[in-house]
């Protein structure tokens, strides 16, 4: 699968991102690159920025993207936009936790932000991309701004807007044109917070903490609105999915090797306590 390439600041952007044309200013949406394919079997094959997942071995912190993925996007639609399906790769934000807590229950789990054609060798432009995201079931990156004339544009006049996401400011704001040229204006006031106790608890206490009656219950009424049965396995993995989304940033804490097997035995013990409970 293509890779994304890498996102300059602003400062350091080539000069033809300003010199002409129009441009649209997205908000940067603190989190994990994930990328996808839909393959000609139907399959869905995942990665993030240097790695291509295997189906049945998706890192923790990527699940429940990519189970938002799987169970939102319309094959047939994305055939349908494209002449070779499998020439696409789709990038986006996996919104797990890192220096920014958003409103979960409101953020999806995957936000739209490229399409690449590997056909044309070429990253789609930004209205189209938006286009395509909304026609095939997921949420695309939202813009702040569309059609900004690049030349009025003063990057170092620009204030950071609000976020779409949270009561808060964005994470930074990505300038791009409709030939493919980015850059970023970061915004220094959003940093990861110090977690000076992160590193004390052990994977059992961690489950205990994070995996509580009201997130439990949360996802059991999540399950139910969907449709779905609220069986044991199903709230375990989602719970899991939840947690790990949701604490990333203390789970995963730099220094931290979680145990994600002795995570997963506690919160196994949880679920069956919360299921016995509940009936």
């Amino acid at each position: 699968m293509k890779q994304f390439p890498a996102v300059p600041d602003v400062e350091e952007a080539p000069d033809s991102l300003l010199a002409g044309g129009h441009l649209w200013l997205q908000e940067s949406v603190d989190g994990a690159l994930l990328r996808f394919q839909l393959r000609d079997s139907g399959m869905l094959r995942f990665g993030d920025r240097d790695r291509t997942f295997d189906a049945g071995e998706i890192p923790p912190p990527y699940r429940h993207a990519v189970r938002h993925v799987r169970e939102n996007v319309d094959r047939s639609a994305l055939r349908d936009a494209v002449d070779d399906v499998a020439s696409v790769v789709c990038f986006g934000v996996a919104t797990h936790q890192h220096a920014v807590d958003y409103d979960w229950d409101r953020t999806p789990s995957f936000l739209g932000h490229d399409v690449w054609f590997a056909d044309d060798e070429r990253f789609l432009p930004p209205d189209a991309v938006e286009k395509l995201y909304s026609g095939i079931g997921l949420r695309p990156v939202n813009a702040f701004r569309k059609e900004v004339r690049a030349v009025d544009f003063d990057p170092d006049a620009y204030g950071i807007p609000a976020s779409e996401w949270y009561d808060g400011p964005a994470a930074g704001v990505v300038v791009r044109n409709k030939r493919g040229v980015r850059a970023a204006i970061s915004n220094p006031e959003v940093r990861t917070p110090d977690e000076p106790d992160a590193l004390d608890a052990s994977a059992v206490d961690l489950a205990r903490a994070y995996a509580t009656d009201r997130r439990f219950e949360r996802v059991a009424d999540g399950l139910a609105a969907s449709g779905r049965p609220v069986t044991a396995d199903a709230l375990f993995e989602r719970v899991f999915e939840t947690v790990v989304r949701e604490e990333h940033r203390r789970l995963f804490v730099e220094g931290r090797d979680l145990d994600v097997s002795a995570f997963r035995s506690e919160l196994a013990s949880l679920t069956q306590r919360f299921v016995a409970d509940r009936d």
